[in-house]
């Protein structure tokens, strides 16, 4: 691996009598992680069933790494949402980040949505995560994720930094902002990354990073606490961006625990550096900040509205218990949403809560998105197949099934997790998994 001789020189300095050990980094092999979504399934049931080897990881309480040779996302379990696959070290900002349930989340920079998914097991179907990125084409990895992990309580928007500020004054209990960056932290991962790398670079991510931080800073509330990280190890865009911040802003920096390999950073003894040569992962800088000023919970309104006729039959017709809550109807698509559409008028907004699924005519059609969302037990109509089953591969290729079962639609399950639907008549199997995707 040939990295740039600019690029020594700093890490030279910056790392002075342990720059051999992090040089020796480069010739290891990469770890691989992945992380247990628990909205659908406990870290410790999840261990049970899996059949692949895994091995904790100290920072966060869901993650494991797993052999890098070990094919796992053509497992069955991967396509039912029962885990994200995850480079180890970004788990660590939503672990110092940790927002409590019923709280409102900002992850301002989301794509591709790892992050989000994270925060949303910590919220546990309670409060709202807005996720954000400025780049229209990496949301719809966002979305993909929001929906395959079951997260019903995400907004999904399209917006500059400063317009999010403009509209949430105050707003936010917690924010995330893991900025774009020169990514000197992932050469490992993707070699790639060191052809764009150059001085250049850094400074035009630094204008970037104090942009995002200022503004993200006016729609924290007071009391507030906001996680900044970067996958990058130079100053310029870690502690020096740190010391900046707090000197426009009116916060402080919260100290984060050191441990589970965590290392002070360098002049900066609040925040944590995780670094390929003292733990498993590669490269991650963090450090959080609290507003300065009392807690003032925000209330979410609590709105119920009447469910479409429609979808009112659907539920009597399949559902054990129904769905209760606001219900809203945008081009014929109908959406359980999570916060009042009134407050985001003015944004750009691609999802608002739980997409159920579309009003055709006289009929509901049930969206990939609620399968994803529900339980076994939540549907009276269920073809429930054992991850070995060679069905399951037939139903991720969008093949026609040969069934025995109830008339009409059916939840389709692996192992009674969630894969998608299909809709039966006389013993044949209409596949409706969402062709973008199917297992090719």
């Amino acid at each position: 691996m040939r990295l740039p001789k600019n690029f020594l020189e700093n890490m030279e300095e910056l790392f002075k009598e342990d720059y051999n050990d992090f040089l020796n980094s480069y010739n290891s092999e990469r770890t691989f992680g992945l992380r247990v979504n628990s909205l659908k399934i406990s870290s410790e049931e999840f261990i049970k069933i899996f059949p692949y080897e895994l091995e904790k990881i100290p920072w966060t309480p869901d993650g494991f790494y797993y052999k890098g040779n070990d094919d796992i996302t053509k497992h069955p379990y991967y396509y039912a949402g029962l885990y994200y696959v995850q480079e180890p070290t970004a788990m660590a900002p939503i672990s110092v980040l940790r927002p409590s349930e019923e709280s409102l989340v900002l992850d301002l920079c989301s794509a591709p949505g790892g992050k989000t998914v994270q925060i949303a097991g910590f919220l546990n179907i309670t409060g709202t995560v807005v996720a954000n990125d400025i780049n229209f084409n990496r949301l719809k990895a966002v979305i993909r994720n929001v929906e395959k992990y079951g997260i019903k309580n995400a907004v999904i928007i399209n917006n500059k930094e400063e317009e999010i500020s403009d509209h949430f004054k105050d707003y936010f209990d917690y924010i995330l902002v893991d900025a774009p960056c020169s990514g000197e932290g992932m050469f490992r991962k993707d070699e790639k990354m060191i052809g764009s790398w150059s001085i250049e670079e850094v400074d035009k991510y630094v204008k970037m990073q104090k942009n995002l931080l200022l503004n993200a800073n006016k729609t924290l509330k007071p009391g507030g606490e906001l996680v900044y990280s970067t996958c990058t190890f130079n100053k310029l865009e870690n502690e020096e961006q740190v010391m900046n911040f707090l000197k426009d802003s009116e916060i402080k920096l919260v100290d984060v625990e050191k441990n589970n390999g965590f290392s002070s950073g360098i002049g900066l003894s609040e925040a944590v550096r995780l670094l390929p040569h003292k733990l498993n992962g590669e490269g991650h800088f963090l450090s959080k900040f609290k507003k300065i000023g009392s807690v003032d919970h925000h209330e979410k309104n609590k709105l119920n509205t009447q469910a479409p006729d429609v979808f009112n039959e659907f539920m009597k017709e399949y559902l054990v218990d129904d769905i209760k809550g606001y219900f809203r109807v945008y081009k014929d698509k109908l959406y359980l949403s999570t916060i009042d559409s009134n407050e985001l008028t003015g944004l750009n907004v691609l999802r608002n809560g739980w997409y159920l699924g579309d009003i055709k005519k006289s009929r509901f059609e049930p969206s990939q998105s609620f399968a994803m969302g529900l339980k076994y037990e939540d549907f009276k109509k269920v073809i429930n197949f054992e991850y070995d089953d060679i069905n399951v591969i037939k139903y991720l290729k969008g093949e026609t099934l040969n069934l025995e079962g109830d008339n009409g639609w059916n939840l389709i399950c692996v192992d009674k997790y969630p894969l998608g639907w299909g809709k039966i008549s006389n013993g044949i199997l209409k596949n409706k998994y969402a062709p973008s995707w199917r297992l090719i």
